[in-house]
């Protein structure tokens, strides 16, 4: 599963989940600094990524388009936004919900729970 992160989270989570084995870009390393949402999520589709950020318009985003891709991540506030603290999140459930990001899917977790909506909504 390849994965871009938002620039909303830090380089070195693209780092950890690389040092992890998956293939992560960062927007940063794709000059999407500062990039409109709408620019970021088709990068992310064109590439066939999973958008991982923190900005709940992204999930906004895909519901107000009906498309069933790009799967889009969302890492909640509530967590603890350290990178490390955020790669475990990830790690302890992305073979959970694999198979419903390579279906075309919202994932949201939190530290106590993930949701999932099928898209499109």
């Amino acid at each position: 599963m390849k994965f871009l992160l938002d620039e909303n989270l830090s380089p070195l989570l693209a780092e950890l989940l690389v040092t992890a084995g998956y293939d992560v870009v960062h927007a940063r390393d794709l000059g999407l600094l500062r990039a409109p949402d709408q620019v970021v999520m088709d990068r992310a589709r064109a590439e066939g990524r999973v958008l991982v950020s923190a900005d709940t318009d992204f999930g906004q985003l895909r519901a107000a388009s009906h498309a069933t891709s790009p799967s889009v991540v969302l890492l909640r506030r509530e967590i603890d936004r350290r990178a490390s603290s955020q790669t475990q999140l990830l790690l302890a459930n992305l073979d959970q919900v694999a198979p419903d990001l390579e279906e075309g899917a919202i994932v949201v977790m939190e530290a106590s729970r993930r949701r999932v909506r099928k898209l499109p909504i």
